[in-house]
């Protein structure tokens, strides 16, 4: 997406979150693998902690009232859908600040942060790649990043093939971009960053059903054979870390 761009694609992006009534939900399944995965008092207890891409920062207000991080940063490109958090977290538990900030192009120093959390959000900017080493730049030797984000190899996947073939467009419910991830694929861009994979995980199978919304098989999430099935997961999972000074990744 050109620079000249980015306010047309910030609007859309406003007009797409007021399309939503629930401000806080951490319902997601995304949510609920980062509040699982996450080690509160390695974390974020004490930490300078970031959200980028927190959207109406529903997660975000989770973390400062489970985790009471020293610092807490929400962030997202869209200022409309940081008004919907501000206004939604008043007398309550909070991020310090909700700066609007582009995620390929973060307002932050170098190490700014000991834990970087990210869900969704890189397969909604023009360069996901780029988006990745940000989130590796502000993140600390011995910090740990969260990041989830969609992997089509499976049956919706499919399912963006069909109505590509039929001249449709598979938009995530709306997304002005939706690129098409998949897991190695993210894990390729981790790395490039110069982060040490730690965990890869999934969560989510679904089975795309024309005139409804897909069909979840929650069993799949529970079943002995997760180790596999990630690979199949609608949304990959993956914790990173930041080498120490001179460790090895």
């Amino acid at each position: 997406m050109a620079n000249d761009s980015l306010p047309a694609l910030a609007r859309a992006y406003d007009a797409w979150h007021d399309g939503f009534a629930d401000a806080s939900a951490v319902d997601d399944p995304w949510h609920v693998w980062v509040q699982r995965a996450l080690d509160l008092p390695r974390d974020v207890t004490a930490k300078r902690v970031l959200e980028a891409g927190c959207g109406r920062g529903g997660l975000s207000m989770w973390l400062a009232a489970a985790g009471r991080p020293a610092v807490l940063v929400a962030s997202d490109f869209s200022a409309g859908a940081l008004r919907i958090a501000h206004a939604a977290s008043l007398g309550k538990p909070a991020p310090a600040g909700w700066p609007a900030a582009d995620i390929a192009a973060l307002p932050f120093a170098d190490a700014a942060f000991d834990t970087v959390v990210c869900c969704e959000t890189i397969e909604h900017v023009s360069d996901p790649r780029r988006a990745v080493r940000e989130l590796a730049r502000v993140l600390a030797p011995g910090g740990r990043l969260f990041l989830t984000t969609p992997s089509y190899l499976n049956a919706t996947g499919l399912y963006r093939g069909y109505l590509r073939l039929t001249g449709r467009r598979y938009d995530e419910g709306g997304q002005p971009i939706a690129h098409f991830t998949t897991l190695p694929q993210t894990l390729a861009w981790v790395r490039a960053a110069g982060l040490a994979i730690e965990r890869v995980d999934g969560t989510g199978h679904y089975l795309p059903w024309p005139g409804r919304a897909p069909i979840r098989h929650y069993a799949l999430d529970a079943s002995a054979w997760r180790p596999l099935l990630k690979w199949s997961a609608l949304h990959s999972a993956v914790i990173a870390r930041r080498p120490a000074c001179g460790e090895a990744r």
